[in-house]
């Protein structure tokens, strides 16, 4: 059954290499972000927090195009990032890692903004009024308190940026060894003759290796809490 291929294998290795590249990348903005969302009130609140969710409601191969014309060798920005950072998105891994962050962002950014959000703020005035400026507070009092939703959101961006299937083959397309994923993988196997069983061969390990980010997922979850409860 788990007798793999050289090139199921690579799609495996691939994925990994894309959903920890598309999560490392994401979960920075996804604090500042999810921060802002919490505790500031600015004019355009409320559509950065609609923008942010877009691709929630979006049909992922919507994104994908929308990355495409934006980040394409041939359009303005893309051209200046290929031609001068030597930096390429489009049909590179490194446009399937951005394809994934872009649609894992709003699910890392739910939990940790709630996690924000139920911080009692005297917390902070507390610490400040001790001397700590803002920025040590909030490294100090504020993300810490926070760790149990940043552990969330980083989980589940991670799974989602795994099983992103609709905006990556839009962007990047289905290339064995630079762009082909596990789902992708499993796109192609399904319309190869005789290939049902290579791709429930896939799927399975796809879904082993989800569930087991949420178990992990629960199990620093509850240990963060235990912490910030002093158990």
């Amino acid at each position: 059954m788990f007798d793999l291929s050289p090139q199921e294998l690579t799609a495996i290795g691939l994925s990994l290499k894309v959903a920890g590249t598309a999560t490392l990348l994401s979960l920075p903005i996804a604090i500042l972000v999810a921060y802002a969302l919490a505790r500031w009130r600015f004019p355009g609140h409320a559509a950065l927090n609609a923008i942010i969710h877009l691709p929630l409601v979006m049909p992922p191969v919507v994104t994908g195009f929308a990355l495409l014309l934006l980040l394409g060798r041939r359009t303005p920005i893309g051209g200046f990032l290929a031609e001068y950072l030597g930096i390429v998105f489009a049909f590179r891994w490194t446009g399937a890692a951005l394809a994934a962050a872009v649609m894992s962002f709003p699910l890392m950014i739910r939990p940790i903004r709630l996690s924000f959000e139920n911080i009692d703020e005297r917390l902070g005035l507390a610490a400040r009024s001790l001397g700590a400026d803002r920025l040590w507070t909030f490294f100090l009092v504020t993300l810490p308190l926070a760790a149990p939703g940043v552990v969330v959101g980083t989980i589940l961006g991670f799974a989602k940026a795994l099983g992103e299937f609709g905006a990556t083959i839009t962007f990047v397309s289905n290339i064995p060894g630079e762009t082909q994923t596990i789902p992708s993988a499993i796109y192609s196997l399904t319309q190869t003759p005789d290939g049902d069983r290579d791709a429930l061969r896939l799927a399975a390990i796809s879904a082993i290796i989800a569930v087991t980010a949420l178990v992990v997922s629960e199990i620093l979850q509850k240990r963060a809490e235990e912490k910030r409860s002093g158990k």
